[in-house]
């Protein structure tokens, strides 16, 4: 076909294919939509350890949602830990963290990531005298640092944690959260004049619409977790009279967002994780963005049939969404 034809040798080539080989109109077509829909992708980690790290991240994004919708596989921390379950009360002190030390070991270890990262490439001299390569400092590298800065300071000042978590839990997701930090810094370092910007090549007009919506994110996010901290601090608990062990009293969340749906503070992380893939404009950010989207969605949606069954339907409709207000 003559819209085709002078792109025939050029895609040939690069699909290996032989100039005698006789394509069919439709398959033609197929292949060379795809090759011309990857030229329009972000660029991605280079060679078999970038093809394995991106085949790692669609694992993480096609399976978070049901494992987090699933109580058998769904990550164990928060209210959600089997370590205050009736069925893990022979559970040793020894193998559980208090809470509050749990979810700071989720989030200190990425910031470290990201600082140390950002201090070594930073330093030119160091750089050049290391026998491997470190990441020059980018905007979603510094994104990423604020938002884990951000999280680890909530831990210490903000929330209110009771009960206990399991060891393993946050140990597994302050690893994944390290390999994150990573992942952004070295793929906001990387040089990729040759890529594709979905703002027409305008990297100042990308930077500032990426901060822009992590701004909002952040932001957000802050505020929906003043409001259940909030909420956390008024919290009364009631003593067993049998054992004398508190009881925990769950309230409503209300107030911003809550009002439409069981997660807004996840909805904001997503805003903001959003603003660190356009910031990066590369596609395995892309990708730990929506490894994110998945995560998040499937617990949403466990706190919000969490919520269903903790409350009565006038402290809590039955029609609430997840995540996204009036949508999911």
């Amino acid at each position: 076909p003559s819209e085709y034809s002078s792109d025939t040798n050029n895609h040939c080539n690069r699909l290996t294919i032989p100039k005698t080989t006789c394509l069919s109109y439709h398959t033609y077509s197929i292949l060379l939509h795809i090759l011309i829909m990857m030229d329009s992708l972000p660029p991605m980690f280079p060679g078999r350890v970038g093809q394995m790290i991106t085949i790692l991240q669609l694992v993480v994004v096609l399976s978070s949602y049901a494992n987090e919708r699933n109580p058998e596989t769904r990550a164990q921390y928060s209210k959600f830990s089997q370590a205050e379950s009736s069925q893990t009360k022979k559970t040793t002190p020894s193998s559980t963290w208090p809470s509050k030390l749990a979810m700071f070991v989720i989030y200190a270890p990425a910031l470290v990531a990201s600082v140390v990262l950002l201090v070594l490439g930073s330093k030119s001299d160091i750089y050049n005298e290391l026998s491997f390569s470190v990441p020059k400092p980018s905007i979603a590298a510094y994104l990423c640092a604020i938002h884990f800065a951000k999280r680890v300071a909530e831990v210490l000042f903000l929330h209110h944690y009771s009960g206990r978590t399991d060891i393993g839990t946050p140990i597994m997701i302050g690893t994944f959260y390290s390999l994150i930090a990573t992942l952004v810094s070295y793929a906001g370092g990387m040089s990729a004049p040759l890529a594709a910007d979905v703002f027409g090549g305008n990297d100042n007009a990308r930077d500032m619409i990426g901060v822009s919506v992590f701004t909002v994110g952040i932001l957000g996010n802050f505020y929906h977790h003043y409001l259940l901290a909030k909420l956390r601090s008024s919290s009364k608990q009631n003593k067993s009279a049998a054992n004398g062990v508190a009881a925990k009293i769950y309230v409503a969340p209300k107030g911003g967002l809550f009002n439409y749906c069981a997660a807004p503070h996840y909805f904001f992380e997503l805003i903001g994780w959003a603003g660190v893939a356009i910031v990066s404009n590369h596609l395995n950010v892309y990708l730990a963005f929506a490894g994110m989207t998945s995560y998040l969605a499937g617990r949403s949606v466990a706190q919000n049939d969490f919520n269903c069954t903790r409350f009565k339907e006038k402290d809590w409709p039955r029609d609430r969404k997840n995540l996204v207000p009036f949508v999911f």
